[in-house]
């Protein structure tokens, strides 16, 4: 099988003495991974960091084999960041809850222009927020809606926060992901609490029930905000 796509790396292991095994998020095959021969030298592995953009040519000899990937860079995403440790936390864990909870070789296109979308905003003031709807989203496309639009009526002006049941857990939302819109005051709290509601949304939902353990990246961005 040869195919060729662009695709974001979600993340990297050493194979063998000159070798990585790549796992990437390609924008037609979904999540693939495959070895980058020669990509411990100097050349590769300059760029072979996590979320950079890539092109890859993909090689296998059958479907249930592993192939290979040559790879050429498209954009520097992460050395853009190395002096940010917020955006750069933030990267790390996106591309890991990606790596994941992603299912192997299935696309899925709004994902993709999502996660894009929330490269492409890091600039912004507001980023974080677009971080914050970007794991909404992810949640809601992974099989599992929270619904929170349905709860607008219940919300107290008085306060930031509303808490809701959601199949059984209760949940203190923050007001701005209900009316699904970006809030006009910026606070720590605000970010934390919402932070800890789609922790605890993927925990109940697909960490939990998988016996898979939750990303320590995701909780060390997490606590930026604390």
């Amino acid at each position: 099988m040869i195919w060729e796509d662009e695709c974001y790396l979600l993340s990297k292991r050493k194979f063998r003495e000159n070798a990585n095994i790549i796992n990437i998020f390609t924008q037609n095959k979904g999540k693939i991974d495959g070895v980058v021969y020669g990509g411990t030298s100097r050349k590769i592995r300059n760029y072979l960091q996590i979320s950079n953009k890539l092109f890859v040519s993909h090689i296998s000899k059958s479907e249930n084999k592993i192939g290979y990937f040559k790879t050429e860079l498209i954009k520097p995403i992460s050395p853009l960041y190395f002096n940010d440790k917020e955006k750069t936390s933030a990267l790390v864990s996106v591309c890991t809850l990606l790596n994941l909870l992603l299912p192997d070789s299935q696309p899925n296109k709004k994902i993709y222009n999502s996660f894009e979308k929330l490269i492409n905003s890091l600039n912004l003031e507001n980023w974080i927020f677009i971080y914050i709807f970007f794991e909404i989203n992810l949640i809601k496309e992974l099989g599992y809606d929270t619904n929170l639009i349905e709860h607008s009526n219940n919300i107290n002006k008085k306060t930031d926060f509303l808490k809701i049941k959601i199949d059984g857990y209760i949940y203190e939302i923050p007001n701005y992901l209900i009316n699904k819109k970006i809030p006009e005051k910026f606070s720590k709290l605000i970010i934390r609490k919402s932070l800890y509601f789609t922790r605890q949304v993927m925990l109940n939902k697909f960490f939990i029930p998988n016996n898979l353990p939750f990303p320590k990246s995701r909780i060390i961005f997490e606590n930026y905000f604390n």
